[in-house]
């Protein structure tokens, strides 16, 4: 098994920008992230747009050197809770490195930067026929969205603009 690290992303330190593109690029070009890579502008902007943005912070996992890994976090806010909230809004692991438990190393970052920043909860979509990924969140404790179970679930929507 690989000995993998993993880390709070610097968006300025230019390895880690890189890492941070060059995966999500390879997450959006997968059939499971929509099958089209990053436009090059989107590549070119994104690590200085994220820096810029102090709720958003990413977890990148390394086997040595190598990026294997990307977790992209926002923070939002519960009103309920009146506190912070973080959505886990990307998660990639190489198809190289699946199945070594990569994301569950990941998560346990992002649990440690969401404490740190005060968050009562995570947050995350995905898509329903991806079933790798929902037993993988299922395993880290994520669940179904509900208050009331006679409402049902949350269902997540969008509005592009």
């Amino acid at each position: 098994m690989s000995n993998i690290e993993t880390l709070v992303a610097n968006y300025r330190d230019a390895v880690q920008a890189a890492a941070v593109v060059d995966l999500l690029n390879a997450y959006a070009s997968d059939p499971v992230g929509g099958g089209t890579p990053l436009d090059a502008a989107v590549r070119e902007k994104l690590p200085a747009a994220l820096a810029a943005r102090p709720q958003a912070f990413s977890v990148l996992a390394f086997d040595g050197d190598t990026p294997v890994g990307l977790v992209n976090c926002i923070e939002g806010f519960s009103t309920f809770a009146c506190q912070p909230l973080v959505n886990v809004h990307d998660v990639v692991v190489l198809p190289s490195h699946r199945g070594q438990r990569v994301a569950q190393k990941m998560f346990a970052q992002v649990e440690q930067e969401a404490r740190r920043r005060g968050a009562c909860k995570l947050t995350l979509e995905v898509l329903s026929g991806n079933a790798p990924a929902l037993r993988t969140y299922e395993r880290e404790g994520f669940t179904n969205y509900q208050l009331d179970p006679a409402f049902g679930s949350a269902v997540f929507l969008q509005k592009k603009l």
